[in-house]
């Protein structure tokens, strides 16, 4: 039995998906599955249980002997929310409280962190100093809040037998639909595209940086999904890892792929990035891919240009789920 949290979500479905494809068919999906605009992303998907989040460690007590394996993907993921407190209790002490039974139960454990706590990458973005997170200074509570756990989880004596942390960097792809504002720039590129015919980017307010020419570490969730089973297969090498395509590109590489994609006349505008995270912005981002590597994950990552193509043409333009 394999549990997924976050499952209705946008990561977390996308895994389960994989998952049934591989073969793997005794899944539990752990969420709060209140939100109807989630529900698609699960339809269709042969569950063993679905099992609310505020039950789970319940749920978790009877059942523990026949869970092989946890990938906690569940949290809040809003880089514009600015209450704490929020953070707190999902990110941090949920997430320790998985730790905790998977440590009592001798569960492996895979968790969600984020490129997110790097900040500004004043100091790199390398996965392989420990030490690292305790100066990393991130850009927002979210930020903050992944941080804080990645730092408790490291201190921790006593550690789940096979544990690994994921910095997902800026991940798109199917099964995004009900993200609103946090959705991929891909995303809302097709939308924009579709309703205008053109596209508008954030302006960039630093003299270093053109408008549109800001670099992101964007990495397709197909790409996560096949490093989150290897993982669960290979069962060693415990730790932090960085999860990104390695390769910055910037954002008018990736409206022009989404333009290309669905066979559209380029039409770039640019509009002042929000205030309320214009100096939370983070203008470059690439992950160190050198430590997954070195594990054994081998598979080349997929390039923007062929994500873009895969999600616009058979997933987008077409408004199905994987």
């Amino acid at each position: 039995m394999i549990v997924v949290t976050g499952a209705a979500g946008f990561i977390g479905s996308a895994l389960i998906g994989e998952l049934l494809r591989e073969g793997w068919q005794d899944i539990v999906a752990v969420d709060d599955f209140s939100r109807a605009d989630k529900a698609p992303n699960l339809a269709g998907k042969h569950l063993t249980a679905k099992v609310d989040r505020s039950v789970f460690f319940s749920w978790l007590e009877t059942n523990e002997k026949l869970v092989q394996f946890i990938f906690h993907l569940g949290a809040r993921t809003d880089t514009t929310e600015f209450d704490r407190t929020i953070f707190d209790e999902l990110n941090v002490r949920y997430s320790q409280r998985m730790w905790e039974a998977c440590v009592k139960f001798g569960i492996p454990l895979v968790y969600a962190s984020s490129g997110a706590t790097y900040g500004e990458g004043e100091l790199g973005y390398g996965d392989e100093d420990d030490t690292l997170s305790d100066r990393l200074k991130p850009l927002n509570p979210y930020g903050d809040s992944k941080n804080d756990f990645d730092k408790w989880a490291l201190k921790q004596e006593q550690k789940p037998f096979f544990w690994a942390g994921l910095k997902f960097f800026n991940v798109y792809g199917p099964n995004e639909y009900h993200k609103g504002r946090m959705a991929s720039v891909v995303f809302h590129a097709f939308n924009q595209i579709s309703a205008s015919g053109g596209m508008k980017l954030f302006r960039s307010h630093r003299a270093d940086y053109k408008d549109g020419e800001q670099l992101r570490d964007f990495v397709y969730v197909k790409d996560v999904c096949s490093v989150c089973l290897f993982l669960m297969e290979h069962r060693k090498n415990s730790g932090l890892y960085n999860l990104g395509s390695g390769k910055a590109r910037t954002f008018l590489d990736l409206a022009r792929a989404t333009f290309k994609a669905m066979d559209k006349s380029e039409n770039i505008t640019f509009v002042d990035t929000p205030a309320d995270i214009r100096d939370k912005y983070q203008y470059f981002t690439e992950a160190r891919m050198e430590k997954l590597r070195s594990i054994g994950y081998d598979k080349p990552f997929t390039t923007l240009e062929e994500g873009v193509k895969d999600y616009v043409t058979n997933y987008l333009a077409k408004k199905t789920y994987c």
